[in-house]
């Protein structure tokens, strides 16, 4: 699987890319065969004020791509409920490929 992370319009810390790395790699116990995981860690800016932390979530598995987006006022807690609709998606996705 590779890992990809994308900061935009930031820089993160080394602390919040490894929190993200760490997590990231529990995907591969959901699906056999992922691809390519992209993480997007975006600031949702109104008027020049930080208001959300916005985490997308691409997956990709052999003849899909699956994707999510969270934002709340922690990237930390973005990513977790992003990557929760992404563990729900592999299951499905494997669920089906199953039956």
């Amino acid at each position: 699987m590779n890992l990809h992370i994308h900061t935009v319009h930031f820089e993160a810390d080394a602390k919040l890319v490894e929190y993200v790395t760490r997590k990231a790699e529990k995907l591969t116990t959901f699906h056999d065969s992922l691809i390519k995981v992209e993480v997007f860690l975006k600031l949702d800016n109104v008027v020049h004020v930080i208001k959300d932390k916005v985490v997308e979530i691409k997956v990709h598995v052999p003849r899909h791509d699956l994707f999510t987006k969270c934002s709340t006022k922690q990237f930390e807690e973005s990513f977790d409920k992003a990557l929760e609709s992404m563990i729900n998606q592999l299951k499905r996705k494997k669920e089906k490929l199953a039956a």
